[in-house]
């Protein structure tokens, strides 16, 4: 893992690119069992006759695989602590074989007027696939700490 950043290393325009998480069958499988039970994201065959014509993920799960991309991917020293979501879009479906990697872009830094010690981060990410497709567009907003004072 990289350093471990604070505020005072971020500014706006930065970028950070995740890892890849591929994901199989088996994984759509599970989490649409747990958390999003329909049928295009439970049976492959079944699926072929639905508006996503074969198996897709739930966009749920495409973002829980694409939150932990960002944490790995950002390194805060106190961790990713949303401070909310200004925009979460699926263009398109995440299927099985697909790799997926995050790319983000600080577009905005906004310090706290009461709280000095910190700021809201807006940033612009994309969950892609291994062909560059857009997945996912996402723009969360994230509390950071500036560095204590030694």
């Amino acid at each position: 893992m990289s350093a471990q950043l604070y505020l005072d290393d971020l500014y706006v325009g930065q970028k950070f690119v995740s890892g890849g998480h591929l994901i199989d069958e088996a994984q759509i499988i599970a989490y649409a069992k747990q958390f999003d039970p329909q049928v295009f994201h439970l049976d492959a065959e079944a699926a072929k006759n639905t508006f996503f014509q074969g198996l897709a993920a739930s966009g749920w799960h495409t973002a829980s695989l694409s939150m932990r991309l960002v944490t790995e991917s950002i390194p805060l020293v106190d961790g990713v602590i949303g401070g909310g979501m200004e925009e979460l879009a699926w263009p398109q479906p995440t299927r099985p074989g697909d790799i997926l990697q995050v790319d983000s872009e600080i577009i905005e830094i906004i310090p706290s007027q009461s709280k000095p010690n910190r700021a809201m981060v807006r940033v612009l990410c994309h969950t892609r696939n291994q062909r560059g497709e857009v997945l996912q567009r996402f723009r969360p907003k994230m509390v950071v700490f500036k560095r204590p004072a030694a």
